[in-house]
């Protein structure tokens, strides 16, 4: 490995003391894993070369937020012409939808997706009014099977991602295989639509043909501007609690495997979707550990780190509540105890431990309203 080479990008942090962003170049070196950042505006070095484990060459991506020294900082620009070519060409972002059918399998579907390189960058379980399945649709206006495909794609939740990859485009087309479920199972029978689609209509799964497609529909699910785009599916009863899987977690591509096993366990996610948390946000939300737990201040750093996932779960399962399915908060003695749960099987520290999930149950509703009616709006 080349030890001088080295990558430049412009990246902005947002100093809430100053209430301002500042601007950095932040460079990266591969052979060593090492960064450096020079303040853009002073002319000055910031932060001499240091080692670095926790920022990776997959994590350099205009628009991206990566955590230095738990500041967050946005990548706003290539920072020369080098960095340009040779990690600017081929990312692109495609929009990965499941459809009403295969959203019980979305955790099989999801570790495919990480299995194949994509990072999953936006993520939102929703119902589609009969206006936006038209929208979506329009290039299927003229179809004698149209009514079908809107009444098929309305009758449920669907969970609609953007994921990120080389050449995503593509590649995510070579996942789903053929658009009928059938042929795919002669034709790719290890794809997506094989494996888990029914016929060309119920093929489980979607994603965009080129690349103005791709924006076209991304546009429609999670809208540039500040329109909110389709409605997310939280339900607000009284036996609901929330789950958040940690920013680590995400990173290290276990949420497939996360929603399976909450599956598995006999509990129902009616509400699910990816937030990038500020460090306000965190505060206001873990306000009730603040002062009660020593290692608050790890715990808001670690959320904001990176995207997260909440859901709202329904307490359905008869035998245990999904407070005792997360297992103790340290996943040390949650393996000793309660090797089943999932802060023994995916938790690595008390702060790196995989999920939150509410702890007093009066509390579900609120930290469910949250995240679904506070955040998403």
């Amino acid at each position: 490995m080349n030890h001088s080479e080295r990558f430049v990008f412009i990246a902005e942090w947002y100093d809430p003391n100053a209430s301002l962003f500042r601007r950095y170049e932040l460079l990266f070196y591969p052979g060593d894993g090492s960064v450096e950042m020079h303040d853009v505006k002073n002319h000055r070095t910031f932060l001499k070369r240091t080692k670095y484990e926790d920022l990776h060459l997959e994590d350099l991506f205009i628009g991206n937020k990566v955590n230095v020294f738990s500041r967050q900082l946005v990548l706003i620009d290539y920072g020369d012409q080098y960095t340009a070519r040779q990690l600017g060409s081929k990312k692109e972002k495609t929009l990965a939808l499941i459809k009403p059918d295969a959203v019980s399998k979305a955790g099989e579907i999801i570790e495919i997706i990480n299995k194949a390189g994509f990072t999953l960058t936006k993520l939102k379980m929703m119902t589609l009014s009969r206006k936006e399945a038209t929208d979506f649709h329009i290039d299927h206006q003229s179809r004698p099977f149209l009514n079908e495909l809107i009444q098929f794609i309305t009758s449920g939740p669907i969970i609609a991602m953007e994921i990120l990859r080389d050449d995503a485009i593509c590649e995510w087309k070579k996942l789903l295989g053929p658009a009928n479920s059938g042929l795919a199972r002669t034709d790719a029978p290890g794809s997506i639509r094989a494996v888990f689609g029914t016929d060309g209509i119920r093929n489980a799964a979607h994603g965009p043909d080129s690349l103005s497609c791709a924006a076209r529909e991304m546009e429609l699910f999670f809208p540039s501007s500040g329109v909110c785009g389709p409605a997310n599916t939280a339900k607000f009863t009284n036996c609901t609690t929330c789950c958040i899987v940690k920013p680590h977690a995400i990173s290290e591509g276990l949420l497939g495997k996360i929603l399976m096993a909450i599956r598995d366990a006999g509990f129902e996610i009616s509400a699910m979707q990816m937030f990038n948390m500020d460090r306000v946000n965190v505060e206001e939300f873990y306000e009730v550990y603040k002062g009660v737990v020593s290692e608050y201040n790890e715990m808001v750093t670690e959320m904001y780190s990176g995207p997260c996932v909440a859901m709202e779960i329904q307490q359905t399962n008869p035998t245990m509540t999904f407070r005792e399915f997360c297992g103790p908060a340290d996943p040390e003695i949650a393996r000793h105890l309660r090797p089943g749960t999932l802060r023994a099987i995916f938790g690595k520290t008390k702060i790196q431990n995989a999920v939150h999930c509410t702890d007093l149950p009066e509390d579900g509703l609120l930290e469910v309203q949250y995240f679904f009616k506070i955040l998403d709006n």
